[in-house]
């Protein structure tokens, strides 16, 4: 096996979940950077922070507020201008989900969909750098499960699931972390922008200032709303909406992504 520290690229992925409490919808959101982008990212938030005199945690539940508005609206506008800086969440209709699959488990379910958005995302990754070692470390709000365990099998079974692609890297996961929201801002970040997502298609709007902060993010995709999923290629922000074939009627249309800050033709840096 090659050198696994020579032109490594590391991944920092943090992740947290919504709508997992019964809810029409649920979802799982990520947010991605690169490993030794994580000063800047800290960096960047303090500042933003500072300038707002905004110093409690950034989610979604407190961008209800007027006086928040200004600030999560230049967040918004932080996170599209960095090109470092991804989203890629998957959001799952219960009603559609079939669980004969699952062994009659909602739970099981739940973990196997946040599996395969982390793993497939990782794959295209991997692909998009053909010559490169990619190391992935991965934070995670609690994962919402009756199993004590669930980040454990989560990393074994994400592995084991990319250890059976053509891959040289033998566990392309190095890490996965349960952290409380309170102790990362990247899960923080990730909660936001998944919040405004789910917002979006649960319907459920709980005042006028979230609604125009989830058409901001909106604004930035080149959308009137944020009820709509991404072509599976859009690499800055994914929405991917998880749709059993078996039904005919698909209450979410594709929408084109038209960014505000293109990003380069080369993968992000």
């Amino acid at each position: 096996m090659e050198n696994m520290d020579e032109g490594k690229l590391i991944w920092h992925i943090a992740c947290d979940e919504s709508g997992v409490d019964g809810q029409v919808y649920y979802g799982f959101g990520s947010l991605w950077m690169k490993y030794q982008r994580r000063g800047d990212f800290a960096r960047i938030i303090r500042q933003l922070r500072e300038k707002h005199n905004y110093h409690y945690e950034i989610k979604w539940q407190r961008a209800h507020k007027k006086s928040y508005s200004a600030f999560y609206k230049e967040l918004t506008e932080i996170f599209f201008k960095h090109a470092w800086l991804a989203f890629h969440c998957i959001i799952v209709r219960k009603g559609m989900v079939d669980k004969t699959f699952h062994n009659g488990d909602y739970d099981l379910a739940m973990r196997k969909h946040f599996t395969k958005l982390i793993s497939t995302k990782i794959k295209t990754v991997i692909k998009a750098h053909p010559n490169r070692n990619c190391e992935f470390r991965i934070e995670v709000d609690p994962l919402p499960s009756r199993y004590k365990k669930a980040d454990e099998a989560f990393h074994k079974i994400a592995n084991s699931t990319l250890k059976k692609e053509d891959f040289k890297i033998y566990e392309p996961i190095k890490s996965v972390i349960t952290k409380d929201s309170k102790e990362s801002e990247q899960i923080q970040l990730a909660d936001f922008l998944l919040g405004a997502v789910m917002s979006a298609f649960q319907g459920k709007v709980t005042s006028e200032a979230k609604k125009a902060i989830a058409d901001n993010v909106a604004s930035y995709l080149g959308w009137e709303t944020l009820k709509h999923d991404t072509w599976h290629t859009e690499r800055k922000f994914n929405i991917w909406y998880f749709f059993d074939p078996r039904y005919t009627n698909r209450e979410i249309s594709t929408q084109n992504v038209v960014l505000k800050y293109p990003l380069p033709s080369k993968s992000i840096k």
